[in-house]
């Protein structure tokens, strides 16, 4: 392919502007210097102030940002997609400029078929919210949306496409929710999702498990799994997480610093006490410090948000506003899930630097976090991709949840190939020749760029 040739000149964007007024009214283009650099960098992932898009432009619907793609197609200008500003690998940045299409205003719930089991939504709408909305029906939308996903997506060029219709399983053709899913908004625009919802679970409790080692917990959730116990959650904590939660106050309470299970639990009362039971006698099994569980709700909220404060008590752990939080969220087998978090804590703290692990043990993710000035930052990417290798050298992978976004595309490389990757990049040519869906992200478009 010859080299992309976009056209974020002044001239261009000062005619698209006047355009995407048109089409969005004035108060849905913003150019303010602050709200720009807001849509390219996070605290996780933290941009170059040149790589900021020149407008952030706020659609209401699916026929609005299909209008704008057309537009933007025509004037060859790359667009960056935003929502829940969560970017760890870069995802966000605009690295070529351009305009970032924020779904704030695509936030609304546009059907609730309750005898299907499924809701219709815009990507705007958070799941928190989705979930108050449904609780008084008796609905719930565990934030996950499962294999029968289907979506509405705009393409580079605005055609609008569907992906599948509504029924529970579908064989029609490739499965393009999961290709656009997965493409990190470089193949699409994602402007509608229907999902799978459930009845609000009943009788929720949760529970903590402390243990001498990463081996004890982890030989736990193995038995938990194995013996096909129904629990609706698995995560760890090291005895470094909560230390820091600890220490940032974050939490009322105080937390044994070690390593911890967190479990959640739901179900009919005997159901519910036949999960606690047996899980109780597992942790013992392989010699737990304290167990507890509780079914009230300040004390579920007080156990469950430990789990969640994790990431911000290790940035309350900075030195200085300028040291950065870097991450990985490799994924492997469970039974490889000890050695491997046992194995990233010891790297990190040989390196000098400050830093925690915390797993979704139930499928063999976990993150391993490092606090570094900004200064160090070349050798804590290092570590982190010391512990991504190893997770492929484990049959593992370098993210779970994350994604590649720009961080990680040599990586990604490394852990499926040339070829696979070759096919990544036909298929982006294929549905996006001008590149302007979120260029740079995954993979290199030209190999040697």
């Amino acid at each position: 392919m010859g080299p992309i040739k976009h056209d974020v000149s002044k001239q261009n964007l000062d005619a698209a502007s006047k355009e995407l007024i048109a089409i969005l009214g004035s108060n849905s283009v913003v150019s303010d210097v602050d709200v720009l650099r807001a849509h390219s960098s996070t605290p996780w992932s933290p941009a170059p102030p040149l790589q900021s898009p020149a407008l952030v432009v706020l659609p209401k619907c699916t026929s609005e940002v299909s209008e704008i793609m057309k537009m933007c197609s025509r004037r060859r200008i790359p667009v960056t997609a935003y929502s829940g500003g969560t970017s760890f690998a870069g995802a966000l940045t605009a690295t070529r400029g351009g305009i970032c299409i924020d779904f704030v205003k695509m936030n609304q719930i546009l059907a609730v078929h309750k005898e299907d089991m499924d809701v219709v939504v815009q990507p705007g709408l958070g799941w928190q919210d989705l979930n108050r909305h449904l609780e008084p029906q008796g609905l719930f939308f565990p934030p996950d949306p499962g294999a029968g996903a289907k979506i509405g997506a705009v393409l580079a060029d605005g055609t609008i496409v569907k992906t599948r219709n509504r029924p529970r399983k579908s064989s029609a053709g490739y499965d393009l929710t999961s290709l656009l899913v997965g493409s990190e908004g470089t193949l699409g625009l994602v402007t509608e999702a229907v999902l799978k919802i459930t009845s609000v679970p009943e009788n929720k409790h949760v529970g903590l498990a402390t243990f001498p080692t990463t081996h004890a917990a982890i030989d736990t959730a193995i038995t938990l799994i194995t013996d096909g116990l129904p629990i609706d959650a698995l995560e760890l904590l090291d005895s470094y997480s909560l230390g820091a939660i600890n220490h940032s106050g974050l939490s009322e309470r105080h937390w044994k610093e070690k390593p911890t299970l967190f479990l959640r639990f739901s179900g009919s009362r005997p159901a519910v006490q036949d999960q606690i039971s047996r899980a109780q006698q597992a942790a013992v099994a392989n010699g737990c410090e304290t167990f507890e569980t509780s079914g009230e709700k300040g004390k579920i909220q007080a156990i469950w948000g430990a789990r969640k404060d994790a990431a911000r008590g290790l940035a309350a752990m900075k030195k200085a506003p300028s040291d950065l939080f870097l991450s990985a969220d490799a994924a492997v087998p469970i039974s490889c899930l000890a050695d491997m978090i046992d194995w990233s804590l010891q790297v990190i703290q040989e390196a000098g630097f400050t830093g925690y692990t915390a797993g979704h043990v139930g499928d063999g993710n976990y993150h391993a976090a490092i606090i570094c000035p900004k200064a160090e930052e070349d050798k804590a990417l290092g570590i982190i991709n010391e512990i991504q290798r190893k997770a492929i050298r484990l049959e593992g992978t370098i993210t779970g949840e994350h994604g590649i976004g720009l961080k990680w595309r040599d990586m990604l490389v490394e852990e499926l190939g040339e070829g696979a990757v070759d096919m990544m990049r036909t298929i982006k040519l294929g549905l996006d020749p001008q590149c302007l869906l979120n260029p740079d992200k995954v993979f290199r478009i030209e190999p040697k760029d």
